[in-house]
């Protein structure tokens, strides 16, 4: 499980030293930019309908509107006043009336690169995940998500199934991460019991097998997510027989094991503290004495000002969850001790994300 956001755009002085609003002259810039921001998100999802990106890439460095329009099948004055807006926004560079992708775009947003992250658009920008927000006042009044049943977090929640389609691409470049991390996973060529917890995609397990060619994985969700799964063990090529699957929830199904280690994907994240610990706990009885559980989740520092989209992620969590938040390291390592883990070693990632490794 997991709410991987964002490839949001920062704020370029978001916990910045130094920075100070009030030595700023007074401008209604931030408040327009910001109530006008569903235009952003519609822009983007229809430049990705549209498939904008990929057919100015395909024309190359200096697209024209007509070349556009023609490609996308729109009349040429609404293509022009999209390219325009994307260009402003930093998705187009516009020199001279023609387009060109930047390089983000080319790698991220170009139907056939490889790291193409728009598929997680249905999730992302899901009905889900954007209901609370239209009377979000609603929500923060009553301290706790406004969808029925536990919002994302209610049992066998349709949303996971959207996310274990969408979100590859989107967690590809923490999984290959993860798989070269000497902290994160141990070397040698052991045989190596791996469970991922709330696997989705499984991409992160899949990123373990294919680098450790002696570890086999569990992948534990719920039934529907694991055929999402399967179908990418399949596509990725890791041996069937390395794979092994539990279907249910992670706080009362059998989890077999034990495990040299244990995933944590972007799962803490949708619970409260006590929660967590049981969590964890069932995780720690899981694991060899030596193992090591791998954490992945938005850690903000411990002011709550930085990296931006770990101080923006609470939002999404008291959105759609009702107890859930983004935690700093001190609470993730209240957690663990709590739970009996006592070592509990932070890794940040370049994504504004980080691993925590955990072990006896």
């Amino acid at each position: 499980m997991a709410h991987p956001h964002h490839p949001h755009g920062d704020h370029p002085h978001a916990g910045a030293p130094g920075h100070s609003a009030a030595a700023e002259p007074p401008s209604p810039a931030l408040f327009f930019k910001n109530v006008w921001a569903y235009i952003n998100t519609a822009a983007l999802r229809a430049a990705v309908e549209l498939d904008m990106f990929s057919a100015v890439h395909e024309i190359g460095a200096h697209a024209t509107v007509a070349q556009v329009a023609e490609k996308i099948k729109a009349p040429e004055r609404s293509t022009r006043m999209l390219l325009d807006f994307l260009a402003l926004e930093g998705f187009f560079v516009k020199a001279n009336g023609t387009y060109a992708c930047t390089p983000s775009t080319s790698m991220f947003l170009v139907k056939s690169s490889p790291a193409y992250i728009a598929s997680s658009l249905p999730f992302l920008a899901s009905e889900e995940t954007t209901k609370p927000f239209q009377d979000f006042a609603a929500v923060v009044r009553a301290g706790t998500t406004s969808l029925p049943a536990g919002g994302t977090t209610a049992p066998d929640a349709a949303i996971w199934v959207k996310f274990a389609r969408g979100m590859v691409g989107f967690s590809m470049g923490p999984a290959q991460m993860l798989a070269n991390f000497p902290d994160v996973l141990p070397a040698g060529n052991e045989p190596l019991a791996v469970l991922d917890v709330a696997a989705g995609h499984g991409i992160y397990g899949i990123h373990v097998a294919k680098k450790l060619p002696t570890a086999k994985i569990t992948f534990l969700d719920w039934a529907a997510v694991l055929e999402v799964c399967k179908e990418h063990v399949t596509q990725f090529g890791v041996p069937a027989d390395r794979c092994s699957y539990i279907a249910g929830s992670a706080f009362d199904v059998d989890l077999k094991g034990p495990y040299d280690v244990i995933l944590l994907t972007n799962i803490l994240h949708h619970f409260d503290h006590a929660t967590n610990v049981k969590l964890i706990k069932r995780m720690v009885a899981a694991l060899k004495p030596a193992g090591r559980i791998i954490t992945l989740e938005f850690v903000p520092n411990e002011e709550r000002t930085a990296p931006p989209n770990a101080v923006m992620f609470p939002l999404m969590m008291l959105g759609t969850t009702p107890a859930g938040d983004a935690y700093t390291m001190s609470q993730f390592d209240s957690m663990f001790k709590e739970a009996g883990i006592a070592k509990n070693k932070l890794v940040p990632l370049p994504t504004g994300s980080s691993f925590i490794v955990s072990t006896h």
